[in-house]
């Protein structure tokens, strides 16, 4: 380990480097705490003491582009709005093409045509079953152009996301040269290099559990949500394999019985799991719960936490300095400008493949191929660009349409979850950035084949015409050469083939459209490839319908609500809690408890609260009556 870069040692030491390398007062974050205790202060209970319930509204954090990427949010926006929208409900009406190509010779020709091979990567896009045209491709050409400079500006450090003021760095990761600036590029590559010696270090047991100096780690528990759980989920399954180095299981909830089950199931083997805590922010309420679950199991069993901890987070965030002073194992940085639905080939996504024997190197590969073939500014010849259109088409310009992603391939299930996020997250917005009110979206959804020809396919065929698909298809069946045959000819891959095959052909003759990704393997570089398609696709097509694809302020807007609701709790469990602990006791009605609360106005939200409460044993309900029944505390407080 000793001939590993300076920064893979500092994060061995729970004080790692990139960390460090920009100097950042953790005064200037609005997440530090105006007199953060030492570490010999903190409580048991971690970062209980520090994450102040106030402080778990996501407040992330607003880094500040570097001189090579400050232009003005205005520049920014300008070129990807220059263009008015097409309405393709109107070009498809008088170009004549609202009809699909029918005549066998006719479609073969268009297949040909319309084919997309990358022979380095082993991977055809085929979009002959939309119904996009010659026509329609030159008058999207302006459209493109703007989103091909936007794109271009983004990957020089514009701000690209002007509502957070960010630099938008994902591509950077593949090829740190192109980075703003040089620090920016040592940084990354400095992560890259700290997560392969680490995660190496622990699989080959130079890195031990403290409580097994003898013995090696066995499994990682991954505590994240959102894109912080979704990109990793993903991965594992499509190239984990059986018998990993390490099993990775995941918390990616503030669901109680989901913790306790992952918990459970790792058992006797805690002191013997690595603990990722994944937060950009560092207060993700649903992480933080997570966390302070699983501290507690540790406490239980009578294990340190902080030495088999390691967080991934934005350096100067609450769990960053939480790591810090507690001395984790270990804290790798997550970038300003990373977004988490962008950050599976960042350390958020690197460590836990490389702890399960991924090859990482071949996914970041895999991914700068794809980049390569992405930045090219000919429809026709960038793949993303042609997905970007086939949505556009598809969705006629305004979500119109859903996508439903069918994978037919057991390992790649989570595809379309990980898309979910990827696409919707991005492009569905309520406003442009013009300010205008335009309810944007693409929805996706999907399971996998030809498992959903026994689900919804029935509905996709003959039902409402409300979507298209897009088929993953995987050309090699099974690893060890060739196969066995069910029956003469026919292998059990055949069989999947013919599904896919027929499936699409079936939706086709019933004027359902479709894109077809085809791939020879699930390996790391091409599983490396299918995120970077799908990540610029989404970006040019958010350019395409000129919004904003790396914020997300619906869902600050869920979580602000949420906060609501917990304040509100706290004061009908303080009402309760008076009324019933008291000589003598006073049974409440649902009524009585709002109007004492101040919240007549949220009155069904009080009465689900206290319904709430009482199927976890704090508060009995007396009646069965909804407008007569009423309320006692299940137990008082100790000092009551």
């Amino acid at each position: 380990m000793a001939a590993t870069s300076s920064v893979a040692a500092a994060a061995m030491a729970g004080t790692s480097a990139p960390m460090a390398a920009v100097t950042r007062a953790v005064a200037g974050s609005p997440f530090a705490s105006s007199a953060l205790p030492p570490a010999s202060a903190l409580p048991s209970a971690g970062l209980s003491a520090v994450l102040a319930p106030q402080q778990l509204q996501s407040q992330e954090q607003r880094g500040t582009a570097s001189h090579a990427g400050r232009r003005s949010i205005a520049t920014a926006a300008k070129s990807s709005k220059a263009e008015a929208p097409l309405d393709v409900r109107a070009f498809k009406a008088e170009h004549g093409e609202a009809e699909l190509e029918a005549d066998p010779a006719r479609l073969w020709e268009r297949y040909v045509a319309w084919l997309y091979t990358d022979d380095a990567l082993g991977l055809e896009l085929d979009i002959s079953r939309m119904g996009v045209t010659d026509a329609f491709v030159e008058a999207m050409e302006p459209k493109f152009a703007a989103a091909f400079k936007a794109m271009d500006e983004l990957e020089k450090g514009a701000i690209s996301n002007p509502d957070e003021r960010r630099m938008v760095g994902h591509y950077w990761l593949r090829k740190p040269q192109i980075a703003a600036n040089p620090t920016l590029r040592k940084e990354i590559e400095e992560t890259i290099d700290a997560v392969d010696a680490f995660a190496k270090g622990v699989v080959d047991g130079t890195i031990k559990p403290p409580p097994c100096p003898a013995g090696r780690y066995t499994q990682v528990l991954s505590v994240g949500i959102g894109g912080s759980a979704l990109g990793p989920q993903f991965v594992s399954e499509a190239l984990a394999g059986t018998d990993p180095p390490l099993q990775v299981r995941f918390v990616d909830n503030t669901d109680p019985a989901g913790i306790d089950r992952q918990l459970d199931q790792i058992g006797a083997e805690l002191s013997s799991t690595l603990v990722l805590v994944i937060s950009k922010s560092g207060g993700t309420p649903e992480t933080r719960n997570g966390l302070l679950e699983v501290q507690r199991v540790f406490r239980e069993k009578g294990l340190d936490f902080a030495r088999q901890g390691v967080a991934i987070t934005q350096r100067g965030s609450l769990l960053d300095e939480t790591a810090r002073m507690e001395g984790w194992l270990a804290r790798f940085p997550m970038f300003d400008w990373i977004g988490g639905r962008t950050s599976e080939v960042s350390a958020v996504g690197l460590l836990p493949a490389a702890l399960q024997g991924i090859d990482i190197r071949e996914m970041l590969r895999g991914a700068g191929i794809m980049d390569e073939s992405t930045r090219i500014h000919k429809i026709r010849s960038n793949p993303a660009a042609l997905l970007a259109l086939c949505w556009y088409w598809g969705c006629d310009g305004i979500g119109a349409k859903d996508m439903v992603v069918l994978p037919y391939k057991d390992s790649l299930l989570l595809f379309s979850r990980y898309l979910q996020q990827l696409i919707m997250e991005s492009v569905g917005k309520e406003f442009d950035l013009d300010g205008k009110r335009v309810n944007q979206g693409l929805t996706v959804y999907g399971n996998k084949g030809s498992t959903d020809q026994h689900a919804y396919i029935q509905q996709l065929r003959e039902g409402v015409p409300n979507f298209f698909a897009t088929f993953i298809e995987v050309l090699k069946d099974r690893q060890g050469g060739r196969d066995w045959e069910l029956e003469p000819g026919v292998t059990c891959g055949d069989y999947l083939f013919g599904m896919l095959q027929g499936t699409r052909s079936a939706l086709y003759s019933n004027k359902r459209e479709s894109i077809t990704l085809s791939i020879k393997d699930v390996d790391a570089a091409t599983v490396g490839a299918i995120i970077a398609l799908y990540e610029r696709a989404t970006g040019l097509y958010a350019s395409l319908i000129n919004v904003n694809a790396y914020h997300q302020p619906g869902v600050e807007a869920g979580k602000k609500a949420a906060a609501e609701v917990l304040a509100l709790q706290k004061r009908v469990q303080a009402v309760i809690n008076d009324a019933s602990c008291k000589d003598p006791v006073e049974a409440l009605t649902i009524q009585q408890i709002a109007k004492r609360a101040h919240a007549e106005a949220q009155i069904e939200t009080v009465y689900k609260i206290i319904r709430h409460m009482a199927a976890n044993d704090r508060a009995l309900l007396i009646g069965s009556d909804i407008n007569t029944l009423t309320v006692l505390a299940e137990e008082c407080p100790p000092d009551s």
